[in-house]
């Protein structure tokens, strides 16, 4: 039977993975409709404290192993490994092909998780308000003043792995949301597809690091100001929607759509101006015109999953 229970560790760690690789979704979220939050909260917190580690200083193993909920952790991680590289190479193939559509998805994902957000907030003050203008603000200037291409440099890469994972345990917003903002969703989803081990190497040690510097602070900040953060969480992903608006990049609209034609060769799409030759050979306003419709129903799909992730967190919450 414990490798029954390892083997159902490991399918909601895969389930929390996928939800690491939409951006929009919550690995947090995941945890919680799973019914593994507390355990995995509470193997994180192990994993900071002094005492495991001194035991394991003194050769004690089986006690550290046993402190930092080390089976659960090892087989939830194998889970989440697992779907990351499966599903990596997917998201990546649509991104380059309907860019549209997959946006629109993420779209309709980030906005449903927004209004629970907002439901769960109750009895709304003005200064809640003023909380919430000023993660919006905040949000919006992250999106709109941050350069269009920020740098593949590994040091950047080591700051988006430290970032993105201190959101595992924060509610309402995902890691892979927070590279979207910085600018590095695509980059990173090319790395694990094409297995650029330096880049994952970099951002793996990130991760390490972020959460190991920042989750008892993360931890700190919902217990002693939980309604104040998440209020500012809120705006912020309110105004951050501007950078997952599915025709934000029309560069990349007309280049995806030239690769979908016969009209120019894959050569000369990657070496040229894809938006110029796109706008002489079709016209790029009446091809987006005919995605109106996809992109509405794909946005309906991704707010559909958030509505059922919710409705299953509200079983597993009464049950």
């Amino acid at each position: 039977m414990s490798l029954v229970k390892d083997i159902i560790v490991a399918v909601k760690g895969y389930c929390m993975g996928a939800a690491n690789v939409v951006p929009g979704v919550s690995g947090g979220t995941i945890a919680l409709v799973s019914g593994i939050y507390e355990e995995l909260v509470g193997a994180l917190n192990a994993v900071m404290s002094p005492a495991p580690w001194k035991a394991l200083l003194h050769g004690q193993f089986k006690e550290f192993w046993k402190e930092v909920h080390g089976r659960f952790l090892l087989w939830l991680v194998i889970g989440a490994v697992l779907s990351i590289f499966t599903l990596a190479k997917l998201i990546e193939h649509e991104l380059r092909y309907h860019p549209i559509l997959v946006w629109a998805f993420f779209f309709g994902l980030i906005l449903a998780s927004a209004f629970y957000m907002f439901r769960d907030i109750k009895g709304w003050k003005v200064r809640d308000v003023l909380f919430t203008v000023a993660g919006a603000v905040l949000g919006l200037v992250v999106c709109t003043l941050s350069p269009t291409s920020t740098p593949d440099s590994m040091w950047f890469i080591f700051l988006c792995g430290a970032l993105a994972i201190c959101t595992m345990i924060l509610p309402g917003i995902s890691g892979s949301f927070i590279l979207v903002i910085l600018g590095k969703y695509d980059y990173i989803m090319g790395a694990v597809s094409n297995m650029d081990v330096p880049v994952l190497l970099v951002f793996a040690f990130g991760c390490a690091v972020g959460i190991l510097a920042f989750a008892k602070f993360l931890n700190w900040l919902l217990a002693h100001w939980e309604r104040q953060t998440m209020l500012v969480l809120l705006g912020f992903v309110l105004g951050s929607l501007v950078k997952v608006w599915p025709w934000n990049d029309l560069d990349s609209c007309a280049h995806a759509q030239l690769l979908r034609t016969d009209l120019m060769p894959a050569e000369m799409i990657e070496s040229g101006s894809s938006a110029d030759a796109y706008n002489v050979l079709t016209g790029l306003g009446e091809t987006l015109d005919r995605q109106v419709p996809g992109a509405i129903l794909w946005c309906i799909l991704g707010i559909a999953v958030i509505v059922l992730i919710q409705v299953l967190s509200s079983k597993q919450a009464k049950s």
